[in-house]
This record gives C-alpha cells, structure tokens and sequence, in this order.
C-alpha cells in the first residue's frame, strides 16, 4: 500500500465523513473502496470497522493512581516518580 495525500472540496470531505461515521469506518477506507471501484481494482476482503480494533485500551490500569488518568498528567507522574528515586522515597 502506498501511501498519498489529496485535497477535497468541502461537499465531497463531508459526503465521505458522513459515510464513514455511518458505516464505522475510517474515511481512508471509503476513499481507497471508492477509487478500487472506479478503476477495477481489488476492494479488500472484510473491511474493518472500530469493532475491530477492540484491543485497544487492553492495557488500562483497572486500578489507576489518584489523580489519574496518567495519560493526561503524566509529566506530573514522571516528576514525582524521578524525585522518589533520588530522595529514596520511590514506592516499590
């Protein structure tokens, strides 16, 4: 697969948009079975929707440390965790 970048007008971006968000899609997956359509080419088998990807999120901390979500504070977490180490206050 190759990748390329293209430019839309604003009728056709939201006719993709919507057809995506419709369909559980990304809207590269739209254009790439659009244009295999157009010219011939082979639409991939089995295309993947959001329900796919269901792994994601598999390695969330059922039990996260106050003042989580550590994806969002995590500068703050790297500065406690590094000053524990120095002070040897580190929890194990």
């Amino acid at each position: 697969m190759k990748r390329t970048q293209i430019q839309l007008d604003d009728a056709t971006y939201e006719a993709v948009r919507r057809r995506a968000f419709d369909e559980g899609r990304s809207m590269a997956s739209v254009v790439r079975e659009s244009l295999a359509r157009t010219f011939g080419t082979a639409v991939p088998e089995g295309r993947k929707t959001i329900k796919d990807f269901s792994f994601v999120g598999i390695g969330s901390d059922p039990n996260p440390p106050e003042g989580a979500p550590v994806s969002v504070e995590h500068d703050r977490w790297y500065v406690e965790a590094v000053a524990g180490h120095r002070d040897g206050t580190e929890k194990p």
